[in-house]
């Protein structure tokens, strides 16, 4: 039986889990930065934040899993994309554990890590995959050891849209602003015509949020929408365009069945009108919850033991960071 400790921290959350090689996650507790209303998180001050908690973090996983250091197989970390001081921050770590445990360390895509932690947990077997956070948007196929991109974000990525407009509602950013749009946008029932902009597989969110920020105080302030009617409309006019995108993936590569993951694949709304599209080409939809969705461990560890096992490793000095690392340039050498 092998063990394989992972470590995440690409963005404002820092996880550690611990996963065996059957794909039974055995630990996998997290923390997260959360700034004031209307605010972002910065790199330095996010680093910090894990810089922080992270230590705690492997203490308890191996606490929660039961396990000692000695029953690790192999340490993965995140090796991009992300920001850069947060992923170095837990890269250090990585390397530390590496060397005291004496075991081999894997870098992971953060993307492909994603993907495969949706396909353990749900047993997807070969779905098209849409990849929604607040730092990526990508319509994704397999083929050939590699994940394809069929069709991504030409701009910004949906959370980050979704995240910038809660700021101009001030809305809370606990336990996320993404979270509070969509129960905020339960209570709208006022459709607000917004751009719908979709170029051929891409998508282009940029346009769409300059509209809506600039009109909010003039429809707020007339009384013609509400703050829940804007983020009603704002998830719907998103999300048609992202299932719009994906069924079109699915018609080039002959798939019926999809799987969503990533921090916005959370969002009921979004699995609601997924499933209602698959449903109709006679396929399904599989979505896991927020401990999978969003970034955690076990995300990292998973393709990190699928890695170690089929002889892929990091040499230690290749183990730095890179911000842009893009999903179709890994190998994925564990899959036929």
């Amino acid at each position: 039986m092998a063990l394989c400790l992972g470590i995440e921290g690409s963005a404002n959350k820092v996880g550690v889990g611990i996963v065996r090689d059957d794909g039974e996650v055995l630990s996998n507790p997290r923390c997260t930065y959360i700034t004031p209303a209307g605010q972002g998180f910065l790199p330095r001050q996010t680093a910090a934040h894990h810089q922080a908690n992270i230590v705690q973090l492997v203490q308890q996983a191996l606490a929660d899993a039961g396990v000692q250091a000695q029953d690790i197989s192999c340490i993965a970390y995140t090796k991009g994309p992300g920001m850069g001081g947060p992923l170095v921050s837990c890269a250090v770590v990585a390397r530390m554990l590496a060397q005291l445990w004496r075991v081999p360390i894997v870098g992971v895509n953060h993307c492909v890590g994603h993907i495969e932690m949706g396909r353990v947990v749900t047993g997807a077997q070969d779905p098209v995959v849409l990849y929604v956070s607040g730092g990526n948007t990508q319509v994704i196929a397999y083929s050939n050891h590699k994940y394809h991109i069929f069709g991504e974000t030409i701009d910004m990525a949906v959370g980050n849209c979704l995240d910038k407009f809660a700021r101009v509602l001030n809305l809370s950013n606990d336990p996320s602003p993404g979270y509070n749009i969509e129960q905020l946008a339960k209570k709208g029932s006022k459709f607000i015509d917004l751009p719908y902009v979709v170029k051929g597989m891409d998508v282009s969110f940029s346009g769409l949020l300059s509209f809506i920020e600039d009109s909010a105080a003039k429809l707020l302030a007339t009384g013609e929408a509400s703050p829940a009617d804007l983020c009603f409309s704002l998830q719907e006019t998103i999300f048609a365009m992202l299932v719009e995108v994906t069924e079109r993936a699915m018609a080039h590569v002959n798939c019926k069945d999809v799987l969503i993951v990533g921090g916005v694949g959370c969002n009921v709304r979004l699995q609601e009108m997924m499933a209602i599209m698959t449903e109709e080409r006679g396929g399904k939809l599989f979505a896991t919850d927020d401990r999978y969705c969003i970034d955690n461990g076990a995300m990292i560890a998973w393709p990190g033991l699928l890695a170690f096992k089929a002889g892929d490793v990091t040499a230690m000095e290749d183990t730095f960071c890179t911000q842009r690392f893009r999903t179709d340039d890994v190998i994925v050498n564990w899959r036929d």
